[in-house]
C-alpha cells in the first residue's frame, strides 16, 4: 500500500492549479502560490517521486469521434481473493478498460470501457467477462453523453458544515 503523502497549504494549492492544467508554467504556478519556480518544481518533482503525480494527455470522447463508452456492472460468483486478484490483473490488462472501482453492496465492481463502436464493446465485453473468471453476472449500459468529465481529486479533508 502506498504512503499517504504529507502535503501542507502550498502543496495543496499547488496540485489543485496543476490537476486544472497541468501545462502552466513554473513561473505562474509560483505566483499564483507565493513560491519562486525552481521551488515549485522540486515540489512537483516530489511529488512524481511519491508516486501523487504523473502526467498523461486526457481526451473528451464527446469531442473524438468514433468512441463508445460503457459502465459494465459486475458480480463474482464466489468470493476468493486469488479470484479477485485475477480479475483485477485482467482489467488493469485491457487497453478498452479505462477506470475499474471495487464497490461495496450487490455489486463486486464497476467497470468503465472506451470502445471504438458498439460491436466492438460487445467484444471486449466477451472477451473480458466470459465464464472462467468466475463471475455471476454482468451488465453493460452503454453510455449516451457525457455530462461532467473529470479527473481532479480533493487534496485535502472535506470540513462539514454544523447546521
Amino acid at each position: 500500500m502506498a504512503r499517504r503523502a504529507e502535503l501542507d497549504e502550498f502543496d495543496h494549492r499547488l496540485l489543485e492549479l496543476l490537476q486544472r492544467d497541468s501545462s502552466t508554467t513554473l513561473s505562474t504556478l509560483g505566483e499564483a502560490v507565493g513560491l519562486s519556480p525552481s521551488t515549485v518544481q522540486r515540489r512537483i518533482t516530489r511529488y512524481r517521486k511519491q508516486g501523487l503525480l504523473r502526467q498523461v494527455a486526457v481526451l473528451d470522447p464527446s469531442v473524438l469521434s468514433g468512441t463508445t463508452l460503457a459502465a459494465v456492472w459486475v458480480t463474482m460468483e464466489r468470493e476468493s481473493a486469488k479470484r479477485h486478484a485475477a480479475f483485477c490483473a485482467r482489467m488493469r490488462a485491457a487497453p478498452e478498460v479505462q477506470q475499474c472501482y471495487v464497490l461495496a453492496g450487490e455489486w463486486d465492481y464497476l467497470v468503465i470501457l472506451a470502445t471504438s463502436d458498439v460491436a466492438h464493446c460487445r467484444e471486449v465485453a466477451e472477451r473480458l467477462f466470459r465464464d472462467e473468471c468466475n463471475l455471476k453476472r454482468y451488465e453493460t449500459r452503454l453510455v449516451f453523453d457525457v455530462v461532467k468529465l473529470g479527473l481532479n481529486l480533493p487534496t485535502r479533508p472535506m470540513v462539514r458544515r454544523r447546521k
